[in-house]
């Protein structure tokens, strides 16, 4: 057979333009479920869809000043919620948070008060016995290797008792006494409990100081090797640990950034009112893991924002103030509450499965 009269070598033809077959790995989700996956974005529908409910519901809401009165109550949980967030982002919890807050009121008030000291020495003493606190949470934690939900329980028993018990000890009543005629008073009022006004309205500092935490926390997340540390500790504290990842320093540290905020809370609410009731705070760490939770921190850690529990926050404040407004029974508050909190879980274990899904 001549060369001429061989076959030609087969040629397989282009594959005919169009989708490639996908294994599963390379699918896109559409923009919309990526969107939705983020934690902080069911809340600001949820927020939003809360506060539309009670411009209708509640007409005095409209108004500048019960808006301003709304965000100021916002706040004061909101700041709270911050460090609790993060501190569940890390993959604890702190039961003791709200008794926390008067622990460092107290402490500041008695001590300036009996002493006849200057209030920013008390402040300054507070701050310490608030880190204190934070960091015996932290050290029993990582010492130990109990759950925070335990240790942290018997933190806030201590600090129950420690709060009722002193107080009546040292000042012979409840309350403490009136620290407004002291030296300094008035200077930690601007700081921490002053108002200014924008627009004819009086707008209270902790809406600010609640902003510009909320920015810096979403900083420290985001954009710093600590908050790689965060949600690494979170997600698994073993593998977290075997790639060089300081966990008892980060465990530690977010319980006394709780600390921190308890103390910062504290500080406004005693130079708000001038004194502070010692059995007050119980249950405002359920608030405050609450808005966070709503605000799209899964209890299981890893997994989270410092945006979503401004957002969880101000829902709180949101419906706090609006059954108010709107003129029902402010028992309803807490079943409001409840509902929020069972809807953002489910809402939350949706997000968990379609951040995981391939």
């Amino acid at each position: 057979m001549s060369m001429a009269q061989q076959a030609e070598p087969a040629v397989t033809p282009p594959p005919a333009p169009g989708p490639r077959p996908s294994d599963g790995r390379t699918v896109r989700r559409p923009v919309a479920l990526r969107l939705l996956a983020r934690p902080e974005v069911g809340v600001f529908l949820g927020a939003v869809a809360v506060l539309v409910f009670f411009l209708f519901a509640a007409p005095p809401v409209r108004d500048g000043s019960s808006m301003a009165n709304i965000l100021y109550q916002s706040s004061t949980i909101g700041i709270m919620a911050l460090p609790v967030a993060l501190l569940m982002i890390g993959g604890e919890f702190d039961l003791s948070a709200g008794v926390a807050v008067v622990t460092s009121a107290l402490t500041a008030s008695m001590l300036s008060y009996q002493l006849t000291m200057n209030v920013w020495v008390g402040v300054i003493a507070a701050l310490a016995v608030s880190l204190a606190v934070g960091m015996f949470n932290g050290w029993m934690l990582v010492k130990t290797g109990l759950p925070s939900f335990l240790v942290t329980l018997g933190t806030f028993l201590i600090l129950q008792g420690v709060n009722l018990a002193v107080t009546k000890l040292v000042t012979g009543n409840v309350a403490t006494d009136n620290i407004s005629d002291m030296d300094g008073f008035e200077q930690a009022k601007a700081v921490f409990a002053s108002s200014f006004e924008v627009g004819g309205v009086q707008v209270k500092i902790t809406v600010v100081w609640w902003l510009v935490f909320a920015a810096l926390a979403t900083w420290v997340l985001l954009r710093t090797k600590y908050g790689n540390w965060i949600f690494a500790v979170g997600g698994s504290k073993d593998s977290a640990r075997a790639v060089g990842v300081p966990v008892t320093f980060t465990k530690i540290s977010l319980f006394m950034l709780v600390g921190f905020g308890a103390w910062f809370v504290g500080m406004h609410n005693l130079f708000s009112f001038n004194t502070v009731q010692s059995g007050e705070g119980v249950g405002q760490e359920l608030i405050y893991i609450a808005a966070a939770v709503i605000g799209g921190c899964l209890l299981t850690g890893g997994y989270g924002s410092a945006i979503g529990p401004v957002f969880g926050a101000f829902m709180f404040g949101m419906v706090q103030q609006g059954i108010v407004y709107a003129g029902w029974n402010p028992d309803w508050f807490k079943a409001f509450l409840g509902v929020m909190l069972l809807g953002a879980v489910l809402i939350n274990l949706w997000v968990q499965r379609t951040a995981t899904r391939r």
